[in-house]
């Protein structure tokens, strides 16, 4: 007990600690981010941009699509360019030529190899000199820079309206025609593209050489080069890990672990009577697998698009389902099913564990289902007709599509989700409360699923600290404050608790054990995991001390994966502890395959992009989408089916249960994932980071490289893991109908596991 209080306090000292500096990494951010210039204007005193400007075109971007439609400093979609590194290449090439035609009278390509040099040189000055003067507010530009940056806006004001002659463009990047009806939000937009571009390229005023975003992204024509800093610090993170590595295999060599208790004779949780309100959960996991199917049919259009653009095999779905609203309902889709997965789960257990039903909690669960059915449903719906009608970017903000990756809902949506949080935990924390109150082995296991309920719906609150005008770096600061530690963070802490929590309840681990256990695990994680957020903005227009700390601490991440085979293992083991535990064979074997897949998509896939210099080279291309996949579903995907399954188990009779329908559902959805991401999504990665070290990003997410035939192979070759994993998908849902339809006739099915299996 004595030993269980200190870790507590080493949590409580830890995450103090971890959230200050993450709080004043923000305010430094907030200090030293890329200032919005009040006017960009020539030297002549043409003004060519406003503040204004710059800050509205932020806003229509994103009612564009935003993150979906490419992304900005690395963060987005694929298909289309970085707009940053896409601008930036456009309009160095652009002043190159102005320069050449009017000093030489002749194109670049024509030049002699002395005067391109001349050139050359001439170009990485003026391209990196800060002209942002801190007294007026304004960036001058000389006249051929303003003439070059008026051209490059030409290209966009073009391609985000309905000239004609962007058509075959669009397509390639499945942009769908007028993305920007209104002219003056056109324009707005090629502000924001530059002055995205010109923070990418411009020396910082305190620092040679090192622009607002640490020379990201790799453009030889203008000097971007990863910094000293970029190498210095990825060089310290993997030493720094394999020592950590190295000293937790010690310490757990050294201690010896309890072995497991000898398991009771029969299933304690067999004559489990499910209450009112564990029932009412259960309609929660077939909207579970609904979602999972709708996510997995919106990620095949997506993912289709890459050959066709704005076709389905030559059905024009474009036109009513743009490849901007597929991916977003893909994207945001996964995080709802996976998240309701874990409320359902945390619903359930809380009256199994405490043995009380409180007075109206059948209620509160249902309202709170069909808050969420509605919310899922509303903002899907809105943010489809706000992309597809062009609804402006007021509507997109409060109501449509935010344009921001997994936090795309509008405000009002938002809002809405957050008070729905708090109403779960609140729900949970009443079905709790006796056990949390009462002295008992469990109660450090109970207290941590509680207060890690707490911190998942007090930290949705982070998606509500942007406002439409807020500075790009502080909107993907607070957005990772969301998508990284409230997905990769305290749902994690909560599901492995929960799981603790159940092997405890089956009597297969020591509740004395697990309590220390969980308490240490989680400091373990979020030691690394909070300070961890970092590496997601290198290169957002972050002060250069993030890379360090973001380095070091992410590297600090993959150290608790180093054991988590053995973890693995003791949960096989502990599936063949007795007869019984059959029943819970494919739960189980769930959780084994979220330790493979945190071990090879959050440790393997996810460290090979973290570091600085390799995160340098492959931000924004599909080595992350790779880690994405492997990790999003792999280790929370599979861990929210395995917490289905355990509740599914409990509310339905053992004789309804069609058990052969979970094994081609387990492997199916593994090895398709497996083929996804290995057979696809790695070697396209692995050929585009090639592309982006030798010509730059802007030719690695170029239409032309995008669109070569060994890209768009890599395509097709998903195919086979897609037509895989989606059967397995089709599997869960058969296992879903056979098993609801067996429970309303009360009859065995063919197949089921006998009661006292």
């Amino acid at each position: 007990m004595q030993s269980t209080r200190r870790l507590w306090t080493w949590l409580a000292v830890i995450c103090a600690f971890s959230f200050a500096v993450l709080g004043w990494v923000g305010t430094e951010i907030y200090l030293k981010a890329p200032p919005i210039p009040k006017q960009i204007v020539s030297s002549n005193g043409t003004v060519l941009y406003t503040g204004e400007q710059v800050q509205r075109g932020q806003e229509a971007w994103r009612a564009a699509g935003g993150q979906q439609v490419g992304s900005v400093w690395g963060h987005g979609s694929y298909l289309a360019p970085d707009w940053s590194a896409d601008w930036l290449h456009r309009e160095s090439v652009a002043l190159r030529n102005e320069w050449a035609q009017k000093e030489f009278g002749q194109a670049w390509g024509l030049l002699d190899a002395g005067r391109q040099a001349q050139l050359a040189a001439r170009l990485k000055t003026e391209m990196r000199a800060n002209t942002y003067d801190e007294k007026t507010g304004a960036i001058t530009l000389s006249e051929a820079r303003a003439a070059a940056v008026k051209d490059t806006a030409a290209h966009y004001a073009g391609l985000f309206g309905d000239d004609s002659k962007f058509a075959k463009l669009r397509e390639q990047y499945a942009m769908q025609t007028g993305s920007l009806s209104d002219p003056a939000d056109r324009d707005a937009l090629t502000a924001f593209f530059f002055w995205s571009s010109w923070a990418a390229a411009t020396d910082r005023p305190d620092e040679t050489g090192v622009s607002y975003t640490s020379n990201w992204p790799h453009e030889p024509l203008v000097g971007n080069t990863p910094t000293a800093g970029a190498g210095i610090w990825s060089i310290a993170s993997v030493i720094l890990m394999i020592a950590a590595i190295a000293g937790m295999i010690f310490i757990h060599a050294r201690h010896k672990e309890e072995d497991d208790p000898v398991p009771p004779k029969s299933d304690p949780l067999f004559s489990l009577k499910a209450t009112p309100s564990m029932k009412a959960t259960k309609k929660y996991f077939f909207v579970v697998i609904a979602l999972i199917l709708a996510q997995v049919g919106m990620g095949v259009i997506t993912a289709h698009y890459a050959v066709e653009g704005t076709s389905f095999f030559g059905i024009p779905l474009a036109e009513i389902l743009p490849f901007s609203v597929s991916r977003t309902i893909h994207t945001q889709f996964a995080v709802l099913w996976i998240a309701t997965a874990w409320l359902a789960t945390g619903l359930f257990i809380a009256p199994a564990i405490s043995g009380h039903e409180p007075k109206f909690q059948k209620l509160g669960v249902d309202l709170l289902f069909y808050a969420l059915l509605f919310i899922v449903a509303g903002s899907t719906l809105t943010g489809w007709l706000g992309i597809l009608q062009s609804r402006g970017v007021e509507f997109a903000f409060w109501f449509g599509n935010q344009g921001l990756e997994f936090t795309s809902m509008g405000r009002v949506w938002q809002i809405l989700l957050f008070v729905g949080l708090l109403f779960w935990a609140t729900l949970l924390g009443r079905g709790l409360w006796p056990a949390l109150k009462t002295p008992s082995e469990s109660r450090g296991l109970i207290a941590m699923v509680f207060l890690s309920a707490l911190c998942i719906g007090g930290f949705y609150a982070t998606s509500l600290t942007w406002t439409r005008g807020t500075h790009y770096s502080m909107v993907e600061y607070w957005r990772w404050w969301l998508v990284h530690l409230w997905v990769e963070g305290f749902f994690e802490v909560f599901a492995t608790a929960v799981i603790a929590l159940l092997f405890t309840r089956l009597g297969l681990i020591r509740a004395a054990a697990a309590n220390s256990a969980i308490v240490l695990e989680t400091i373990v994680f979020l030691f690394g995991g909070i300070l961890g957020t970092l590496h997601h903005l290198y290169f957002t227009g972050t002060p250069t001390f993030v890379i360090a700390i973001g380095a070091m601490f992410s590297a600090l991440e993959v150290v608790p994966l180093s054991l988590i085979g053995v973890e693995a293992y003791r949960n096989y083991q502990r599936s063949k502890a007795a007869p019984w535990v059959s029943a819970y064979k494919w739960p189980i074997l769930c959780f084994i395959a979220v330790g493979f897949w945190n071990t090879v998509g959050a440790g393997l896939l996810g460290f090979s992009i973290n570091t600085p210099i390799a995160l340098y080279y492959m931000q924004g291309l599909n080595m992350t989408a790779a880690h994405g996949h492997a990790a999003l579903f792999g280790v929370y995907g599979m861990l929210g089916i395995g917490l289905m399954l355990f509740c599914l188990r409990g509310l339905f009779e053992r004789a309804a249960w069609p058990e052969k329908y979970l094994a081609p559902t387990f492997w199916l959805l593994n090895i398709g994932l497996a083929m996804m991401v290995f057979m696809s999504l790695v070697p396209a990665g692995i050929y585009q980071a090639v592309g982006a070290i030798t010509e730059g990003l802007w030719y690695a997410r170029s239409a032309e490289f995008i669109h070569s035939s060994f890209m768009e192979t890599m395509v097709w070759l998903r195919v086979p893991g897609d037509i895989v994993f989606a059967l397995g998908t089709v599997f869960l849902a058969l296992f879903a109908v056979r098993l609801l339809t067996a429970s309303l006739r009360k009859q065995p099915v063919a197949g089921a596991v006998p009661a006292q299996a």
